[in-house]
């Protein structure tokens, strides 16, 4: 099929030329004498004007056509259209296809529900915005190539059908025909073989990684997703992350034209949780989280008395508009984050105002206001409780005040690293050590005497990328001595068969001379997510699943035959 070219190839130094055009009609207006087109290829839309003395086809929109004509100059330029300052003047008018009238607008403004949109994705995908998106995606791939190929990294392919092993999430099974009762698992990351590979002499490694975990799903997560998957021996942290910050700066550039100032901030996980509430904190803008014990234990409030953590944001003009409705959404809200509630209080007339002052006497009132440095019209919201329950509440209110209050400055971003996590964190409920991020990463050498005493006080090589609040990426160095694994292990509760039987063939390895190796992964989807401007990473996936991790287009997943179950010896209970 002739094409001279792509619709927004063309432009002034065009005019003249004969062109041949394909695409899809995004938009036709007839006015008698003269029919206008708005030709849509897979680079935007170009007008095409078809007088009458032009044999046209009836045509429709989203019918596939073919466009022979003359480059002109607009004598009225739209400035919306890259291609605004040109049109093309049909001699030639060929229909390839017709089109059933669309279910959905094409167009970046859709009037069509999410539902239908992942049903009819391949109409979706044909909108301009959804196309830059996926456009960001693949950007930010092949900067990543081009990136990591200039330092010697080499791609390498890791099992899709791999064991089971527990890495903090569910995995997805895959039974085996020719072993029945046997299964594989989905790989959750590629994290023991990139490993694995280190042993093997690569030093460095990297892959574009499918992922897959069986877990509840929200605006940001998928249950199968992809991550660009990075492994290098011989590194120490500092190196290691100066690399990727590289990485991040060329991925900026090449996607969205945006310089990152290096180095970027590193903040200590503890304070990140001190000041923000969250291990990902959004720091463009402030209302950071003030710790109140000191002044508030000795409060009346049996509640305050016994707290583990007493800590509180400012939330500036908002006093008058925070009714009784308002107030106890804030208390529902503090439920769900397993808190009885949250105190609420306003500043009028240079006083504190609420029902909880009874508890509060005349030098914590003052103090609470000095401490907050708080006006008329302020709000001051104060959580207590266990720590790991007050701070990501604090930390969720702090971004939500700051979404509702537009106190984020629209297209910045704020990209920093969070370092030296804790090794362990203690299940509030059943008291059960786990590990923070996975077991093999490296505690830091001047905390290893804490296994044998107080592993909770252990921090370790581990670091998160964060940017504008989402985590983008994270890892660490790795351990390499057999020894220290093997005691980690142990903290976690993994018994001698245990440890043979989930990890056996990777404890193996670490006998024939492991270097010292780091490595990190950073989220492909959430990347492009950040970059495309939406908040949706479905937005993002060609073929995503929904809510319920269905995909509404294929309807998967589905129920198979009763002979397809006989072959894998499974029997579906009811």
């Amino acid at each position: 099929m002739e094409r001279t070219c792509f619709n927004t190839e063309l432009n002034l130094n065009n005019v003249g030329q004969e062109v041949s055009l394909v695409g899809w009609v995004s938009k036709r207006r007839n006015l008698g004498s003269i029919l206008f087109i708005d030709l849509r290829d897979r680079s935007g839309i170009i007008q095409v004007v078809v007088n009458e003395d032009v044999e046209c086809p009836d045509i429709r929109n989203e019918y596939v056509i073919s466009v022979k004509g003359i480059v002109s100059k607009k004598d009225n330029p739209n400035p919306n259209l890259k291609t605004g300052q040109i049109e093309v003047v049909a001699k030639e008018i060929t229909l390839i296809n017709t089109a059933k009238t669309t279910p959905l607008i094409i167009a970046d403004e859709t009037d069509a529900l999410e539902d239908t949109r992942l049903k009819y994705r391949y109409l979706d995908l044909r909108r301009p915005i959804m196309q830059h998106y996926l456009d960001i995606r693949h950007n930010i791939k092949m900067a990543t190539h081009r990136y990591l190929d200039s330092y010697k990294f080499v791609e390498v392919e890791t099992p899709i059908l791999t064991l089971s092993t527990p890495e903090g999430a569910r995995d997805y099974l895959v039974p085996s025909r020719v072993h029945q009762g046997r299964f594989y698992a989905l790989p959750q990351s590629p994290q023991l073989f990139k490993q694995l590979l280190m042993i093997g002499g690569f030093e460095r490694y990297y892959q574009i990684a499918r992922c897959f975990r069986d877990e509840d799903l929200r605006a940001d997560r998928q249950p199968d997703f992809t991550q660009i998957d990075i492994e290098t021996s011989f590194l120490d942290q500092d190196q290691f992350l100066t690399m990727m910050e590289g990485l991040i700066k060329e991925i900026f550039k090449s996607t969205v034209n945006y310089d990152v100032k290096l180095p970027l901030r590193r903040i200590p996980y503890q304070y990140a949780m001190d000041t923000y509430g969250s291990d990902k904190p959004d720091t463009r803008f402030g209302m950071e989280l003030h710790n109140l014990k000191d002044l508030l234990i000795n409060s009346s409030f049996v509640g305050y008395q016994t707290a583990e953590a007493i800590s509180g944001i400012k939330v500036e003009n908002v006093a008058q508009s925070t009714s009784r409705k308002v107030i106890d959404n804030l208390n529902l809200e503090a439920k769900k984050y397993g808190l009885g509630g949250i105190t609420v209080l306003k500043i009028e007339n240079g006083a504190l105002t609420g029902s909880f002052l009874k508890f509060l006497d005349e030098n914590q009132q003052v103090g609470l206001i000095e401490e907050f440095k708080a006006k008329n019209n302020d709000i001051i919201l104060i959580a207590a409780g266990p720590y790991n329950r007050v701070m990501p509440l604090l930390g969720a209110l702090r971004c939500k005040y700051a979404r509702e209050l537009n106190l984020i400055k629209p297209n910045t971003y704020d990209l920093l690293w969070v370092v030296d996590f804790p090794l362990f964190e203690r299940d509030v409920e059943s008291g059960a050590i786990t590990s923070t991020h996975h077991p093999f990463t490296r505690p830091r050498d001047e905390d290893l005497h804490y296994l044998d005493s107080d592993p909770t006080k252990i921090l370790t090589y581990a670091y998160d990328i964060v940017i504008n609040g989402y985590e983008a990426g994270g890892g660490s160095l790795r351990i390499y001595d057999q020894n220290v694994q093997k005691k980690i292990f142990e903290v976690l509760g993994l018994t001698e068969e245990d440890i043979q039987r989930k990890f056996g063939f990777f404890i193996d390895a670490f006998q024939y001379g492991t270097p010292p190796h780091a490595g990190m992964a950073f989220g492909l989807d959430r990347l492009a997510m950040i970059l495309g401007g939406t908040d949706n990473i479905r937005d993002v996936i060609a073929f995503p699943k929904n809510l319920a991790a269905v995909c509404p287009m294929t309807n998967a997943p589905s129920c198979v035959d009763e002979e397809q179950l006989n072959d894998l010896g499974i029997e579906i209970k009811k």
